[in-house]
Protein backbone atom coordinates (compact mmCIF):
# COMPACT_ATOMS: atom_id res chain seq x y z
CA UNK A 1 0.00 0.00 0.00
CA UNK A 2 1.28 3.48 -1.19
CA UNK A 3 2.23 6.80 1.66
CA UNK A 4 -0.10 8.12 4.38
CA UNK A 5 -1.51 9.98 1.14
CA UNK A 6 -3.94 7.10 -0.23
CA UNK A 7 -7.55 8.37 -0.01
CA UNK A 8 -10.03 5.41 -0.88
CA UNK A 9 -12.76 5.67 -3.98
CA UNK A 10 -15.68 7.55 -3.33
CA UNK A 11 -14.59 8.97 0.27
CA UNK A 12 -13.97 12.41 1.03
CA UNK A 13 -10.81 13.44 2.67
CA UNK A 14 -11.58 15.24 5.96
CA UNK A 15 -10.02 18.46 6.19
CA UNK A 16 -9.83 20.31 9.25
CA UNK A 17 -11.74 23.59 9.92
CA UNK A 18 -11.54 24.19 13.20
CA UNK A 19 -9.99 27.50 13.03
CA UNK A 20 -13.18 28.69 11.19
CA UNK A 21 -15.71 26.62 12.75
CA UNK A 22 -17.38 25.97 9.09
CA UNK A 23 -17.99 22.58 7.36
CA UNK A 24 -15.18 22.44 3.89
CA UNK A 25 -16.84 22.54 1.07
CA UNK A 26 -17.10 19.10 -0.80
CA UNK A 27 -16.28 18.88 -4.33
CA UNK A 28 -17.04 16.62 -7.14
CA UNK A 29 -13.97 14.88 -8.35
CA UNK A 30 -12.91 12.31 -11.27
CA UNK A 31 -10.52 9.96 -12.41
CA UNK A 32 -9.34 7.63 -15.23
CA UNK A 33 -8.86 4.79 -13.18
CA UNK A 34 -6.45 2.87 -15.89
CA UNK A 35 -3.59 5.35 -16.31
CA UNK A 36 -1.01 4.00 -14.34
CA UNK A 37 1.33 4.87 -11.82
CA UNK A 38 -1.14 8.06 -11.82
CA UNK A 39 -4.35 6.60 -10.89
CA UNK A 40 -5.02 2.72 -11.08
CA UNK A 41 -7.58 0.56 -8.52
CA UNK A 42 -5.61 -1.56 -6.01
CA UNK A 43 -7.03 -5.25 -5.36
CA UNK A 44 -9.37 -3.71 -3.16
CA UNK A 45 -10.74 -1.64 -5.42
CA UNK A 46 -9.52 1.45 -4.15
CA UNK A 47 -7.75 4.19 -6.28
CA UNK A 48 -4.09 4.91 -5.51
CA UNK A 49 -1.24 6.55 -7.70
CA UNK A 50 0.85 9.43 -8.12
CA UNK A 51 -2.20 11.82 -8.99
CA UNK A 52 -4.51 10.63 -6.14
CA UNK A 53 -1.81 11.45 -3.81
CA UNK A 54 -1.16 14.59 -5.44
CA UNK A 55 -4.82 15.39 -4.72
CA UNK A 56 -5.28 14.75 -1.42
CA UNK A 57 -2.20 16.93 -0.28
CA UNK A 58 -3.94 19.81 -2.35
CA UNK A 59 -7.17 19.56 -0.86
CA UNK A 60 -5.65 19.32 2.31
CA UNK A 61 -4.02 22.37 2.10
CA UNK A 62 -6.38 24.13 -0.09
CA UNK A 63 -9.37 23.38 2.63
CA UNK A 64 -11.80 21.53 0.46
CA UNK A 65 -13.14 18.23 1.17
CA UNK A 66 -13.72 15.75 -1.86
CA UNK A 67 -15.76 12.89 -3.49
CA UNK A 68 -14.02 10.73 -5.60
CA UNK A 69 -15.97 9.22 -8.52
CA UNK A 70 -14.38 7.40 -12.08
CA UNK A 71 -14.84 7.84 -15.48
CA UNK A 72 -13.69 6.79 -18.83
CA UNK A 73 -10.92 9.81 -19.76
CA UNK A 74 -13.30 10.99 -22.83
CA UNK A 75 -16.26 12.16 -20.94
CA UNK A 76 -13.86 14.31 -18.40
CA UNK A 77 -13.48 17.46 -20.03
CA UNK A 78 -17.24 17.13 -21.09
CA UNK A 79 -18.52 16.75 -17.55
CA UNK A 80 -16.75 19.69 -16.01
CA UNK A 81 -17.82 21.41 -19.26
CA UNK A 82 -21.01 21.02 -18.30
CA UNK A 83 -20.71 21.50 -14.74
CA UNK A 84 -21.55 17.72 -13.33
CA UNK A 85 -18.16 17.27 -11.50
CA UNK A 86 -16.14 20.40 -9.91
CA UNK A 87 -12.54 18.87 -10.46
CA UNK A 88 -10.35 15.98 -12.32
CA UNK A 89 -7.13 14.88 -12.20
CA UNK A 90 -5.94 12.43 -14.31
CA UNK A 91 -2.85 12.92 -16.25
CA UNK A 92 -4.75 15.92 -18.06
CA UNK A 93 -2.74 17.69 -20.71
CA UNK A 94 -3.32 21.15 -20.76
CA UNK A 95 -4.48 22.32 -24.30
CA UNK A 96 -5.47 25.51 -25.81
CA UNK A 97 -8.81 23.82 -26.75
CA UNK A 98 -9.35 22.39 -23.59
CA UNK A 99 -8.71 26.05 -21.55
CA UNK A 100 -11.78 27.40 -23.86
CA UNK A 101 -13.73 25.53 -21.70
CA UNK A 102 -12.50 24.53 -18.10
CA UNK A 103 -9.90 25.78 -15.89
CA UNK A 104 -6.22 24.83 -15.38
CA UNK A 105 -4.45 25.01 -12.41
CA UNK A 106 -0.86 25.59 -12.66
CA UNK A 107 1.15 22.77 -14.63
CA UNK A 108 2.31 19.89 -12.17
CA UNK A 109 4.07 17.64 -14.29
CA UNK A 110 5.98 17.72 -17.43
CA UNK A 111 5.52 15.03 -19.80
CA UNK A 112 5.32 14.12 -23.26
CA UNK A 113 4.21 11.28 -26.01
CA UNK A 114 6.20 8.22 -26.76
CA UNK A 115 6.22 5.23 -29.10
CA UNK A 116 6.27 1.43 -27.86
CA UNK A 117 6.34 -1.44 -29.72
CA UNK A 118 6.95 -5.21 -29.56
CA UNK A 119 10.66 -5.94 -28.48
CA UNK A 120 11.59 -7.77 -31.30
CA UNK A 121 10.32 -4.74 -33.92
CA UNK A 122 13.14 -2.85 -35.54
CA UNK A 123 11.39 -1.56 -38.14
CA UNK A 124 9.95 1.41 -35.94
CA UNK A 125 12.35 3.35 -34.49
CA UNK A 126 11.09 6.70 -34.80
CA UNK A 127 8.09 8.77 -35.73
CA UNK A 128 8.03 8.69 -39.42
CA UNK A 129 7.86 5.04 -38.97
CA UNK A 130 4.40 4.89 -38.15
CA UNK A 131 3.46 5.96 -41.65
CA UNK A 132 0.74 3.66 -43.22
CA UNK A 133 1.12 1.08 -39.59
CA UNK A 134 -1.30 -0.28 -37.49
CA UNK A 135 -1.00 1.92 -34.18
CA UNK A 136 -2.90 2.29 -31.33
CA UNK A 137 -3.63 5.22 -28.89
CA UNK A 138 -6.03 6.76 -26.52
CA UNK A 139 -9.95 7.75 -27.28
CA UNK A 140 -9.98 11.86 -26.16
CA UNK A 141 -6.38 11.80 -25.77
CA UNK A 142 -3.53 14.25 -27.02
CA UNK A 143 -1.38 11.58 -28.55
CA UNK A 144 -4.74 10.57 -30.77
CA UNK A 145 -4.90 14.18 -31.71
CA UNK A 146 -1.19 14.15 -32.38
CA UNK A 147 -1.41 10.93 -35.01
CA UNK A 148 -4.12 12.15 -36.98
CA UNK A 149 -2.41 15.66 -37.30
CA UNK A 150 0.71 14.27 -38.26
CA UNK A 151 0.61 11.41 -40.24
CA UNK A 152 -0.73 11.44 -43.93
CA UNK A 153 -1.35 7.54 -43.70
CA UNK A 154 -3.48 7.46 -40.49
CA UNK A 155 -6.46 5.34 -41.32
CA UNK A 156 -5.16 2.57 -39.43
CA UNK A 157 -4.83 4.55 -36.23
CA UNK A 158 -7.24 2.75 -33.61
CA UNK A 159 -8.03 4.84 -30.07
CA UNK A 160 -8.91 2.52 -27.65
CA UNK A 161 -11.02 3.33 -24.16
CA UNK A 162 -8.30 2.35 -21.78
CA UNK A 163 -4.80 1.94 -21.96
CA UNK A 164 -4.63 -1.83 -21.11
CA UNK A 165 -6.72 -1.95 -24.26
CA UNK A 166 -3.97 -0.97 -26.52
CA UNK A 167 -0.95 -2.49 -24.56
CA UNK A 168 -2.99 -5.98 -25.00
CA UNK A 169 -3.55 -5.31 -28.88
CA UNK A 170 0.08 -4.25 -29.02
CA UNK A 171 1.30 -7.64 -27.32
CA UNK A 172 -1.42 -9.96 -29.16
CA UNK A 173 -0.30 -8.25 -32.55
CA UNK A 174 -3.45 -6.23 -33.55
CA UNK A 175 -1.28 -3.58 -33.92
CA UNK A 176 2.33 -2.66 -34.76
CA UNK A 177 2.73 -0.16 -32.07
CA UNK A 178 1.49 2.51 -29.19
CA UNK A 179 1.80 6.24 -29.02
CA UNK A 180 1.01 7.52 -25.67
CA UNK A 181 1.88 9.49 -22.69
CA UNK A 182 5.25 8.92 -22.22
CA UNK A 183 5.37 7.86 -18.19
CA UNK A 184 2.40 5.73 -18.94
CA UNK A 185 4.31 3.82 -21.69
CA UNK A 186 7.31 3.14 -19.56
CA UNK A 187 5.90 2.50 -16.71
CA UNK A 188 4.07 -0.45 -18.67
CA UNK A 189 7.62 -1.22 -20.61
CA UNK A 190 8.87 -1.62 -17.33
CA UNK A 191 6.23 -3.64 -15.28
CA UNK A 192 3.61 -5.95 -17.16
CA UNK A 193 5.22 -5.79 -20.63
CA UNK A 194 8.96 -6.09 -19.39
CA UNK A 195 11.00 -8.49 -21.96
CA UNK A 196 8.48 -7.69 -24.36
CA UNK A 197 7.82 -4.23 -25.40
CA UNK A 198 10.32 -1.48 -25.67
CA UNK A 199 10.40 2.36 -25.80
CA UNK A 200 11.73 4.09 -28.92
CA UNK A 201 12.20 7.47 -30.83
CA UNK A 202 12.18 10.79 -28.95
CA UNK A 203 10.34 12.27 -26.56
CA UNK A 204 7.13 14.02 -29.22
CA UNK A 205 5.33 17.45 -28.00
CA UNK A 206 6.55 17.98 -24.63
CA UNK A 207 2.93 18.22 -22.57
CA UNK A 208 2.39 19.33 -18.83
CA UNK A 209 -0.58 18.25 -17.34
CA UNK A 210 -2.85 20.01 -14.66
CA UNK A 211 -5.71 19.44 -12.55
CA UNK A 212 -8.75 20.63 -14.35
CA UNK A 213 -11.74 22.58 -12.75
CA UNK A 214 -14.84 23.55 -13.79
CA UNK A 215 -14.89 27.45 -15.61
CA UNK A 216 -15.16 29.85 -13.33
CA UNK A 217 -14.14 28.23 -10.39
CA UNK A 218 -12.76 29.67 -7.15
CA UNK A 219 -10.86 26.97 -6.00
CA UNK A 220 -8.00 28.13 -9.21
CA UNK A 221 -5.96 30.38 -7.16
CA UNK A 222 -6.34 27.97 -3.67
CA UNK A 223 -5.14 24.34 -5.91
CA UNK A 224 -1.95 26.72 -7.24
CA UNK A 225 -1.37 28.03 -3.59
CA UNK A 226 -1.60 24.61 -2.61
CA UNK A 227 0.93 22.59 -5.91
CA UNK A 228 3.15 25.65 -5.25
CA UNK A 229 3.80 25.12 -1.49
CA UNK A 230 4.23 21.54 -2.13
CA UNK A 231 6.93 21.91 -4.31
CA UNK A 232 8.93 24.53 -1.32
CA UNK A 233 8.61 21.98 0.73
CA UNK A 234 9.42 18.95 -1.03
CA UNK A 235 6.43 17.03 -0.58
CA UNK A 236 5.95 17.24 -4.27
CA UNK A 237 9.37 15.54 -4.40
CA UNK A 238 8.48 12.60 -1.79
CA UNK A 239 5.55 11.63 -3.84
CA UNK A 240 7.22 11.81 -7.10
CA UNK A 241 10.25 10.09 -5.39
CA UNK A 242 7.67 7.24 -4.15
CA UNK A 243 5.87 6.27 -7.93
CA UNK A 244 8.45 6.95 -9.74
CA UNK A 245 11.14 6.27 -8.07
CA UNK A 246 13.30 9.62 -8.30
CA UNK A 247 12.66 13.25 -7.30
CA UNK A 248 11.40 15.46 -9.81
CA UNK A 249 13.72 17.44 -12.44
Amino acid sequence: MKTSWFKTLGTALVVSVASTGLQAETLKAVTDPSFVPFEMQNDEGEMVGFDMDILAEVAERAGFEYDLKTMDFNGIIPALQSGNVDLAIAGITITEKREEVVDFSDPYYDSGLRILVSKDNDDIKEFDDLEGKKVGTKTGSTSYDYLKKNLEENDDVTPYPGSSDMYMALMSGSVDAVFYDAPNVGYFASTKGEGRVKTVGDLYEGQQYGIALKEGSEWVEKVNEALKEMKDDGTYDEIHEEWFGEKAD
